[in-house]
């Protein structure tokens, strides 16, 4: 059976003048319009679709993908706002995506952005968003690993740091002693898991800790020194938004690695940039 607000892989029923009607299962047929019916295809194959309700309450499919699904956390822009409904944002369909006025924290306006949960409403089956974000987290203490890479979703500034979504679950928090920039809310990025507290809350890093966090990092600078003829333009003098974009670490880290280096005898600092020494018999992965 297909899922409201999901990704669905359907079969095709039938065609006719308005488009493809897909297998729903119980939810019955449900059109593709014309306008998404993919080029080069097959009577048989199966389309993937995300299945919503539109203007007419009406059960129709997209290939469009949405910002965010049904269970999922996403960042988003206020386009318009109705004086009874509540605001609406742009999520990436044709349709825009409702907030109602009892979901949201703070009231949305115009051009603002939000971190909103996606969620399908109980009563009318209807998808909405809601800015009320602590109810829809996962408060059950999570059984993740010191070290563990998580997906992070940066969701508000806090005195002590960020705070995040994890994994589209859990709420989790970045410490700004810990982090060489400034973070933008509603960006994505990978993480590392630091410790899980008693109250299920996490504490995060963008970098790896202790030596996990250097070894494999001298790695992949090698790595790349090799694949741009042993010489790189970044050394302890690069900025932090160049080591990051680069490399994606703090620049503390990327200048741990190359003191790593530096000492094993490895690379030679050429100011600006470092260069791989050519008696070094060292590669990715050899132990020290």
């Amino acid at each position: 059976m297909a899922t409201i607000g999901r990704r669905n892989q359907l079969a095709i029923v039938r065609a006719s003048q308005p488009g493809l009607y897909l297998d729903g299962g119980e939810l019955g047929e449900i059109l593709l319009p014309g306008r998404y019916i993919p080029d080069n295809l097959a009577p048989k194959d199966k389309l993937d679709v995300f299945v919503y309700r539109d203007s007419e309450d009406r059960l129709v499919a997209t290939t469009e993908k949405p910002h965010a699904m049904v269970g999922e956390f996403g960042y988003m822009k206020v386009i318009s706002v109705h004086p009874q409904a509540g605001a609406f944002l742009d999520w990436g369909l044709s349709k825009d995506l409702l907030v109602p006025f009892r979901e949201q924290e703070l009231l949305l306006r115009v051009g603002d952005w939000a971190v909103v949960y996606v969620a399908l409403d109980a009563q009318t089956n209807r998808i909405l968003a809601s800015t009320r974000l602590n109810r829809h987290l996962n408060r059950e203490t999570p059984a993740y690993r010191d070290g563990q890479p998580v997906n992070i979703l940066v969701t508000a500034k806090t005195p002590l740091g960020y705070n995040a979504i994890v994994d589209n679950a859990h709420l989790g928090l970045l410490y700004k002693s810990q982090l060489a920039a400034a973070l933008k809310i509603g960006a994505k990025l990978k993480g590392f898991v630091r410790t899980v507290r008693p109250n299920g809350k996490i504490d995060l890093s963008l970098d790896a800790a202790g030596y996990k966090r250097v070894a494999p990092l001298t790695d992949l600078i090698v790595a790349a020194l090799n694949m741009s003829g042993g010489r790189l333009p970044f050394d302890d003098d690069s900025s932090p938004a160049e080591v990051r974009q680069n490399f994606g670490v703090s620049k503390k880290a990327f200048k741990q690695a190359l003191g790593k280096l530096y000492k094993s005898r490895r690379i030679a600092f050429t100011k600006p940039g470092i260069q791989l020494l050519e008696n070094s018999s060292w590669s990715p992965g050899t132990k020290s």
